[in-house]
Formats: C-alpha cells, structure tokens, sequence
C-alpha cells in the first residue's frame, strides 16, 4: 500500500491501528513514554482523534484534544517533563505555524499596548475569585515560591516575599514600588514586617479590589494604573510575575520607566520567569487559553534592555521551585474541586489541570527558569552581597 492510499484508509480510525498512531507512538518514543502504558506518565487514548489533533495541530492541538477528554494522564507533569527533557516536542513545535505568524506580527505591531494589556490580563486575573483563593492560599500570590527552608505553600510563599525584602535591604520609612502588586502579597509583607510605604501598580479591577481590602491596614497604596504612566520617585522597585506580560518590544521602556523613578543609590528586583530560547512565547496552548500574548523573555533580551541602564547586580535561578509551586497549586484547587467542583464545568477544571501540571513539567525539565535580577543605577560601593534565608 502507498503512503497516500495508507493515509486514506479507513482503518486508520480504528482505535490502537494506524498510520497515526504509529507515528505519535515514534514521536513519544525518545522520552521514554508509551501509547497506553501502564505508568501514571504514559498517555491514555480515550478517542482516536487525539491523534490527528496532535500530528495536524502540534502542542496546541494536543492540549485542545486534552481538555477535550481525547486522552488522559494521570501524571500529567511527568510526561511533560519526560518529553521536553528529551526535547521530544521538537518536530510538534515545527507545526506551529500559528505561533510563527504570531512572532512576524509582534515585530511590525506593538501587542502589549496600554489597550491589549488591560484586555488580556483581565481575562486571566479576573476570573472567580474563589477560584484564586482556594489555588493560592494564605497568602495569595500567583508567583513562584521559595522552599529551601519551607514545607508548606504558604510558608514557601512567605519565605519568598522575605527574600525579595532582604535581597532589596528594605528599611523603615523606604517608599517602595511595586510594578504588577497582583493581590497585595508582596506590598502587604514588606509594609508589615519592614516598614516601608509601598505603592502596587495593577491594570486588574479584580486584583485592585482585593489587594486594598487586604493592605487596609498598612501604608500601601494600590493603584489601577499600567507601569508606564507611573510617577515619582522610589527607593526601591520590584517587580513579580509581571514582566512576562511586558513583551521584547516594551522592554527597553520598561527598564527606562524603573530608572526614571529609582533614586540614584536605589535597588530594583525583577522576579520573571525567563526562557531557554531568545524571545519564545509560551507554548501556543498556553498562550491561547491562559496567557494571551505573554513573551518569555531570554537571558540575552534582558541583560540588552538593562545595558546604559543599570549595573546587575546579582542574577539567581529559582527555576527548579516553580516546579513544587505549581504541584501545591494543583492540589489545593483539586482540593476545592472536590468540595465544590459543580461550579466549574468539566472542560474547565481539565483546562486547569493541563494548565498547572504540563508547566510544572516544563520547570521540572529545566526548559523554563524563574529568575531573581537586582539592579543597581549605578552599582552598589563596594559590591553586593546577595542575602540568604
């Protein structure tokens, strides 16, 4: 039989035959994995059309057949993890042609616009509410936690926040700015526990509403306002989870809106998540349904948008705890679901999961890392000395 009359027969349709699910099976093969495996990594097919889902639309139709019930696992970021650590994803991620266009669009037109940002972070951060307290805990913050010393979400979550502090050697009286404050978890630790005035920048009604009912008590005030119309000056700049929605063609005014507010012998933080390759996007699944126009920033892209601007003073990888963040986030909104899981549909709560697990195993597999820069105007006298906690 020729390829073009085995492409064509109906027999390929039938479950566990095929010319597709031969070749999805190949693809699987360097990781390790296996078509109906007997381990919690290996895919279970529920429906043969996941097959031609995958081959004909790359990673973004394998996590639409996903969310579709085509197929299952039950340890999803593991056989994330296996996959990409053996960069067995790399003839899928030939197919995104969407994701190309996409990439040749971002160069002619700016995508992160004052408009587009507002619109494609309120579609993320302004879901139920409900839904983010239950995922994050105590403390609310939607961004990797530190586990060195921790044993609980909410104490890595803590720890984190205790890091940026020490690491930013914040004093009583300092004014703080703190570009995309989320719900007020970072503003909140610093005014209490150092001190310091903070002023959260939010472009999430959502996020603005909460992050004031939960600062109330300290001198932290939270604007709805986007970081480039930010004004005044800061002792100290931080910035957590933010910088992934700025996008490469901003990031150069980014940076010039930071130094054009820090004091002189001021210090700054970014807290971003950063990607192996120069200027990739998430994956298109992600960036489709989850993070519209999000840009992982390279190592290369944000060391050029600081040259002229600032002396980096410390860069630390954290990568490998976002990995347990995302697992603590899963189970608790799990957790949730089991208690009140009718007010979400089915589709919804398996896009969820595919969300949270598949990025957990990207941080497992090292294709992406959480990085913590400090940036100094002019360089730290003397030098500085990165904190421990």
């Amino acid at each position: 039989m020729n390829a073009k009359a085995e492409f064509l027969h109906p027999g390929l349709l039938a479950p566990g035959t095929g010319w597709a699910r031969r070749h999805v099976a190949d693809l699987l093969r360097p990781a390790g994995l296996t078509l109906d495996g007997p381990r919690a990594c290996d895919p279970q097919i529920r429906r043969t059309r996941a097959y031609w889902r995958v081959l004909f639309g790359g990673t973004l139709g394998a996590g639409e057949s996903f969310v579709a019930g085509d197929w299952d696992c039950a340890a999803l970021d593991e056989f994330t993890a296996r996959l990409l650590a053996a960069d067995a994803d790399a003839p899928l991620a030939r197919l995104r042609v969407r994701a190309l266009l996409a990439r040749v669009r971002d160069l002619a037109v700016n995508p992160q616009t004052r408009a587009r940002a507002r619109a494609d972070i309120r579609s993320h951060y302004d879901l139920d509410d409900d839904l983010y307290a239950a995922m994050l805990g105590r403390t609310r913050a939607y961004s990797c936690a530190y586990w060195r010393n921790a044993s609980t979400l909410d104490e890595a979550q803590d720890a984190k926040h205790e890091l940026i502090a020490r690491k930013l050697a914040l004093r009583p009286g300092m004014r703080v700015l703190d570009i995309g404050c989320g719900w007020g978890a970072f503003a909140r630790h610093a005014a209490e526990r150092h001190g310091v005035r903070v002023v959260g920048l939010t472009i999430s009604p959502a996020q603005a509403a909460v992050a004031r009912a939960r600062c109330a008590a300290w001198p932290v005030d939270i604007r709805l306002s986007d970081y480039r119309d930010v004004t005044g000056r800061f002792d100290r700049v931080v910035s957590v989870g933010m910088f992934e929605h700025v996008g490469p063609t901003n990031y150069r005014r980014y940076f010039d809106t930071i130094a054009g507010v820090l004091e002189p012998d001021g210090l700054a933080l970014l807290h971003t998540i950063g990607g192996r390759d120069a200027g990739g996007s998430f994956d298109p699944w992600i960036a489709k349904y989850i993070f519209p126009h999000a840009v992982l920033p390279s190592a290369e892209q944000v060391a050029h948008a600081c040259t002229g601007r600032f002396v980096i003073e410390d860069w630390e990888n954290l990568g490998a705890d976002y990995d347990r963040t995302l697992l603590a986030w899963h189970r608790n909104i799990d957790q949730a679901w089991l208690a009140r899981g009718s007010r979400f549909s089915a589709a919804f709560r398996r896009l969820w999961r595919y969300y949270l697990l598949t990025c957990a195993g990207t941080f497992r597999a090292r294709r992406n890392q959480l990085w913590q820069i400090v940036l100094a105007p002019h360089g730290q006298v003397g030098g500085y000395r990165r904190p421990l906690i």
